[in-house]
């Protein structure tokens, strides 16, 4: 196997050539080293070395000895040292076992090759952990701008063709948001879809989702087959899928009833017209399509859900903060942290139990509304981002003019429309639809009713087949 057709093939067809025995997974992850080494000292995608070999794994699961990658965040593999994007934890803090996500990727045959970057702490929507990494992290379609964030380093490494796919995670955009600048599919799938224990119940206060970002809709359906369910002690059950998602992913979804929105909730932020122009032709495609599509958006109050999701974000750079500071017997500072995560973190430490009772009460009207929305529609469909990418240096959060709140503002400036699915728990997929005039991939995202992602993947597949994207080819290619 050469690195063409390495990289012409998502992770089903790799797996389905190493299941019939037309390559073995040591003829794949050879390739997929020289894959990885070919970009990555461009795009500065992995987070310290590469793996010499992949990390043990099933050779019977389906996706039996796929190349994969982890996140350098929350989900961690036994004896893989984990920095978190941050100096704070030196050369990273080695977890003695797997989190139980990491077992299931293991249990699907993942032959994880390398651990990914991202902002320090996962609170940024770009990946420029520098100071930790040594390097920005650079997007393969114009290496002047981000990949996103906080799942960069992940989403860079898929687009480029270095891998077909690799772990993600989403706390107010994280999967979706570098999934639409790297011209990715990045699917959040519903709260207690996937698992985040053994060490957290509710990752940011219910905001955390696990999953991945992937080149295909076909992929993320058999992941999600692959890796969903709760575990012992996990918060939440949901009923099992009636079927399998890669079943669905193949047929065209039944008629829906879907709302559209432009604007974002605060409507003070601004919108690339070209992200409007890219969702308004998704929507004439839909209707040409059978579907019953009109302009709609829920009700949200935007400063007091900004509010609580800032009082949210900031508990947990609070708490991640001084309790590593405290296990590591150091003061937190610049030395350790960059500016607006030691603000953030400092803010945080001065909130109240009142102040999360109150952003709770918040997430709860907001969970309402929402539920209530998506009973009269079946999918709502607005951009991702409220422009194609950034370019690098815009989200710096090591700026020390930014307070906390400046810096949460300029990250949601960004991410306009991705957190308020963080707070609901429904399912949500930005896809790979349109394309800038620069070049640059354009996502919109789909949101769906809370567990049902077969509706999700199934609209997905459909557009992926209306309005195709595996054409195109960013500059840093393997």
């Amino acid at each position: 196997m050469d690195i063409n057709d390495y990289t012409a093939h998502d992770a089903t067809g790799l797996a389905r050539l190493i299941a019939d025995r037309q390559v073995s997974p040591a003829e794949v992850h050879d390739v997929a080293a020289r894959a990885i080494d070919a970009v990555d000292p461009v795009l500065g995608a992995v987070a310290g070395e590469r793996f010499a070999t992949p990390l043990d794994h099933s050779s019977d699961g389906p996706f039996a000895g796929v190349p994969f990658a982890i996140k350098d965040l929350i989900a961690h593999a036994a004896g893989v040292p984990q920095r978190n994007g941050s100096r704070l934890f030196g050369d990273g803090l080695v977890p003695a076992e797997d989190t139980y996500l990491m077992a299931r990727f293991r249990r699907a045959g993942l032959a994880t090759m390398a651990v990914t970057t991202t902002p320090e702490l996962g609170f940024n929507a770009s990946t420029e952990a520098a100071a930790a990494y040594g390097r920005p992290t650079r997007n393969p379609w114009d290496t002047d701008r981000s990949p996103g964030g906080s799942s960069g380093g992940s989403a860079a490494l898929v687009a480029a063709g270095a891998l077909p796919m690799a772990h993600a995670n989403d706390g107010g955009g994280s999967i979706r948001i570098p999934a639409a600048a790297c011209g990715l599919v990045g699917l959040k799938p519903t709260q207690g879809r996937t698992t985040p224990g053994p060490e957290y119940a509710d990752p940011l206060m219910g905001l955390g989702i696990e999953f991945a970002v992937t080149r295909t809709v076909r992929d993320s359906a058999g992941l999600l087959d692959a890796v969903h369910g709760s575990e012992p002690g996990d918060r939440y059950l949901l009923p099992a899928p009636e079927r399998p998602f890669a079943e669905l992913v193949g047929q065209d979804v039944r008629p829906l009833r879907i709302a559209v929105c432009t604007t974002p909730y605060d409507p003070s932020r601004a919108v690339d017209p070209q992200s409007v122009a890219t969702v308004q032709e998704v929507a004439a495609v839909l209707e040409r399509l059978g579907h019953h599509v009109e302009e709609a958006a829920p009700r949200i109050d935007a400063q007091t859900f900004d509010d609580a999701n800032f009082t949210a974000w900031c508990s947990f750079l609070a708490d991640g903060v001084y309790a590593t500071a405290e296990l590591l017997g150091v003061t937190p500072s610049r030395e350790h942290l960059e500016a607006t995560t030691l603000e953030c973190a400092r803010y945080g430490a001065t909130l109240t139990a009142r102040d999360l009772y109150a952003a709770d009460r918040v997430f709860n009207t907001v969970r309402r509304e929402v539920a209530r929305f998506l009973g009269e529609y079946d999918v709502l469909l607005t951009p991702t981002t409220a422009q194609p990418t950034v370019p690098l240096g815009h989200l710096d959060a090591d700026n020390p003019e930014l307070d906390a709140r400046g810096w949460y503002d300029r990250i949601f400036d960004y991410g306009a429309f991705t957190s308020v699915f963080n707070t609901t728990g429904h399912p949500a997929i930005s896809l790979p639809l349109g394309q800038s005039a620069e070049g640059w991939p354009v996502g919109v995202q789909f949101a769906g009713r809370y567990g049902d992602e077969a509706t999700l993947l199934q609209l997905a597949g459909t557009m992926e087949r209306a309005m195709p994207w595996a054409h195109r080819r960013p500059r840093v290619h393997a």
